[in-house]
């Protein structure tokens, strides 16, 4: 299974780690943006606090559940401005269609605009 093939799947299992080198996978609605992945996520989340301390990330294909669909792919996770995390919205709803819209527009009426945060995912570099 290719990097693509996970940016074009219904939902990806990112991995992120703790200090302590623990996995914390959690599954996520993805959209391919180019030659990457996006997800969008709450701001003040973990996830998100632990890719700012460590950009290393794993992803998977997986179902909503979390159940993995394949081998994870090492990549690196880049937290999105404001102007990217919009375009991570509109990827979604792009996708994911009225569900994808009524989902986005929920969360920015109950967050607002910075509640929430697009997250960038490239696979790694092979050594």
């Amino acid at each position: 299974m290719t990097f693509g093939d996970i940016a074009r799947a219904k939902y990806v299992l990112l991995t992120t780690f703790r200090k302590d080198g623990t996995p914390v996978p959690t599954p996520l609605w993805v959209a391919p943006d180019g030659d990457a992945a996006v997800v969008w996520t709450v701001t003040d989340s973990w996830k998100v606090k632990r890719i700012r301390r460590n950009p290393q990330v794993t992803v998977a294909r997986c179902d909503a559940r979390g159940r993995a669909k394949g081998e994870p792919v090492a990549a690196r996770a880049e937290i999105l401005d404001e102007p990217g995390s919009e375009q991570v919205r509109r990827l979604i709803v792009d996708k994911y269609g009225i569900f994808g819209w009524l989902t986005v527009k929920g969360s920015v009426l109950r967050r607002g605009r910075t509640g929430t945060v697009g997250i960038r995912i490239a696979e790694a570099p092979t050594a």
